[in-house]
């Protein structure tokens, strides 16, 4: 197939190199950037291993199947790469490949112009082209359709059809993180006949282009995909995958140890000892655009108080919780960019732990006594933990602090309303570049269900946002994200705690699982025994 070589400059800001995934050293770099045709997956399975149904226990069921109303990582796993597909994708590389495009090129700052993959279909028979592109674009754009992901694409200004086969990206201005966005989850491929069909039910009736259909959706209990016999790519390597939600951590690992299931996710750090010693499992560690945080709501008082916020800062010992809960797995953060991603600066300063300077700032608002304050989490163990943690730690400066632990969609649904003091959660980065969290976790239009559950606002971050998505120069952009990073870390709209790792339970004799830093299990290349 026919490769475009792009600007390098250009390619370096949009292209995000991960660490330490399976066997690969940690590093980043920024790609040269050809891009072309590129078959899904990285790897070469052992031959004649095909077929079969592969079981995935996780924690928590998905919430949406719907790209367009994506708000947490167990949903877009589920989707994307096998329900839907994306022009482009990232290989396990971190560098972008062609998937329902085969080659790309920018005619201008603003123009970004798409060849198309001919002869693809999607799974209920509607053909894929420009008008496709043009359509999904649109309904993600459109506000009587209500996205909370329609920031992602405020950039594009007009999808334009040339022909049947060739798409141009028409820019308000300059936007670097464009390909990153294609890229993601959110930024697949709808079936326009769906679209039409379905409108908001289209969650319940996921329709791509991708190696799997969608079967059923039973809530609480499981997902199945079956294979598309169709598939543009050549047939897939397993009959079925089934997403089955088992919360009960022992409970997911046992399915594994006894191959009632093939893979357990979300494995937690408490049991990563038992995997690795293990004659029937593997431990699989995987590097993350991930990150976890302490959230406060800067809107509810007395938290609308930097000095408040601020307070707990310093009380937050973040060593011993990386320690004491997490086992030493993942390390210190800093801010809510990981160093694995394009933005990451290690000049951001993290907040000192002080308890004394914490007592004196409560004094100086009026709370020389204490408060009482409420977190919120999912029911996540190591999170409740870090609760637990919190509890003690900031009880030392006088704050009586309440955990209250929701199922996992109860959780979002509360963060997103604003109905919380405190909360503790994690931001899994779908692209790999600074912008997605830049945008949905700090910008005032995001406030609520897109991310920015802080219900922050700071016109100044606001503006270093925008000008960080419109910045050609890679180390001008750093410098962008480099200050609005300080500057939300100095006005503690969260509090970044830990630089995350994907980790999980694998039965032995399975080859080809990998989890990509956005925290997405991939099974082109599964095979079983």
């Amino acid at each position: 197939m026919k490769k475009t070589r792009f600007f390098q400059t250009l390619m370096a800001l949009t292209v995000a190199v991960s660490a330490a995934l399976a066997g690969c050293s940690s590093g980043q770099e920024a790609s040269q950037g050809t891009n072309g045709a590129a078959q899904p997956g990285a790897s070469t399975p052992a031959a004649g291993k095909t077929g079969g149904t592969l079981v995935i226990a996780r924690l928590s069921d998905a919430n949406n199947l719907d790209p367009h109303f994506l708000t947490q990582i167990n949903s877009a796993a589920i989707i994307h790469h096998k329900v839907y597909e994306g022009l482009v994708r990232m290989d396990k590389e971190s560098k972008y490949v062609g998937s329902l495009a085969t080659e790309w090129k920018q005619l201008d700052d603003v123009t970004w112009e798409f060849k198309l993959r001919q002869g693809v279909t999607f799974h209920d028979g509607a053909p894929f082209n420009a008008e496709a592109v043009k359509k999904t674009i649109a309904r993600v754009q459109d506000p009587n359709v209500g996205s909370n992901r329609a920031n992602l694409f405020e950039a594009i200004k007009e999808v334009k059809v040339v022909d049947d086969q060739t798409v141009q990206f028409i820019l308000h201005y300059p936007y670097a993180p464009l390909l990153s966005v294609l890229a993601s989850a959110e930024g697949v491929i709808l079936s326009p006949k769906a679209i039409e069909e379905y409108g908001k039910d289209l969650t319940k009736h996921p329709t791509g282009t991708g190696p799997y259909k969608f079967e059923s959706w039973t809530p609480g209990q499981e997902v199945v995909l079956v294979k598309n016999d169709s598939y543009w790519g050549g047939q897939p390597k397993l009959d079925k995958v089934v997403f089955k939600t088992v919360p009960e951590d022992t409970t997911r690992i046992a399915m594994v140890e006894t191959g009632e299931a093939q893979v357990a996710e979300q494995l937690p750090v408490t049991e990563v000892d038992r995997v690795t010693n293990s004659s029937s499992m593997t431990l699989g560690r995987y590097a993350s655009f991930s990150s976890d945080h302490i959230g406060i709501n800067t809107k509810k008082k007395p938290f609308d108080d930097i000095r408040i916020r601020q307070a707990i800062a310093l009380a937050v010992d973040k060593d011993s919780i990386i320690k004491g809960v997490y086992n030493d797995v993942g390390k210190i953060a800093h801010s809510s960019v990981t160093p694995t991603m394009v933005g990451y600066s290690e000049n951001v300063k993290d907040t000192e732990y002080n308890l004394e300077k914490a007592k004196q700032l409560l004094a100086e608002a009026g709370y020389a006594s204490g408060l009482k304050a409420t977190i919120y989490l999912n029911d996540n163990k190591a999170r409740i933990n870090v609760a637990e943690v919190l509890q003690q730690q900031l009880k030392q400066i006088g704050i009586d602090l309440q955990v209250k632990v929701l199922e996992f969609g109860a959780y979002i649904d509360a963060a997103s309303k604003g109905e919380t003091d405190l909360f503790i959660s994690g931001w899994g980065n779908a692209t790999g570049d600074a912008d997605y969290n830049q945008y949905n976790l700090f910008h005032t239009k995001s406030q609520g269900a897109p991310g920015n559950h802080s219900f922050y606002s700071n016109p100044e971050v606001d503006k270093l946002i925008e000008d960080g998505r419109k910045e050609k120069d890679a180390e001008k952009r750093k410098q962008i994200y480099e200050q609005a990073q300080q500057i939300e870390m100095n006005d503690v709209a969260l509090i970044p705690y830990r630089f995350s790792e994907n980790l999980a339970a694998i039965q032995k004799g399975v080859e080809g699982v990998w989890i990509s830093p956005a925290g997405h299990i991939e099974v082109d290349d599964v095979v079983l025994p």
